[in-house]
């Protein structure tokens, strides 16, 4: 008799785990696509972004950009505008880029870099010498329409980063020093770039199997 219920006790044990485990969701990880196809526009133009601070950080930020919005689009088509002389935000400068480019939206750019701030005191009687420092950094991307100057879409991040290659001169002043600015900035041009592009990238998710 103990030994029926005890075979009975163990099948019960057995059947309830087998229920428990079909009953449980399972998930897989899915690739969705991007929030925002840019391939719908045929053709963009990127006008080089503008920067406060360091000449360099301009084009740097352009190519970086270009390279992290196109990642997951397939094929778009992207042209870099590099006029100096344009204004960014009078549209009938944009119009014209249009029409001379064939591009029907025009992505605009400006990166702002705070003063520098160094991890380290310099005594007075330091003349001259290496530290790193600290930097706070914003950037801003419209896509604006070249026949109407409206914008489609628009983003803006801001990081602090470290930043090594950092000269002192007479004990006060501060400056970059690297020969190549992707020493200095990469990083930081990477972290900024990367949250702006969010709606361009693919992402990927869990979800539940369908039974």
């Amino acid at each position: 008799m103990k030994r029926t219920f005890f075979a009975l006790l163990i099948g019960a044990t057995v059947l309830t785990a087998g229920c428990a485990g079909k009953n449980r969701t399972q998930y897989q990880t899915v690739q969705v696509p991007p929030h925002i196809d840019l391939t719908a526009h045929e053709l963009i133009a990127v006008i080089q972004f503008d920067s406060s601070g360091n000449d360099e950080l301009g084009p740097l930020a352009t190519r970086r950009f270009t390279d992290f919005a196109r990642r997951d689009q397939g094929l778009v088509r992207m042209l870099r505008v590099d006029d100096p002389e344009t204004d960014r935000r009078d549209s009938t400068a944009l119009r014209q880029i249009g029409e001379r480019h064939g591009a029907r939206s025009v992505f605009i750019g400006r990166v702002e870099i705070s003063d520098v701030r160094p991890n380290v005191s310099i005594a007075r009687t330091l003349r001259s010498g290496s530290v790193t420092a600290n930097v706070d950094a914003t950037l801003t991307v419209d896509l604006v329409e070249t026949e109407t100057g409206a914008s489609i879409w628009s983003a803006s991040a801001r990081v602090t980063r470290e930043i090594g290659h950092l000269s002192v001169y007479d004990g006060k002043r501060f400056t970059i020093d690297a020969e190549d600015p992707e020493q200095a900035y990469g990083s930081l041009v990477d972290a900024l770039v990367g949250q702006v592009t969010r709606d361009f990238q693919a992402r990927r998710v869990r979800q539940p199997i369908p039974r």
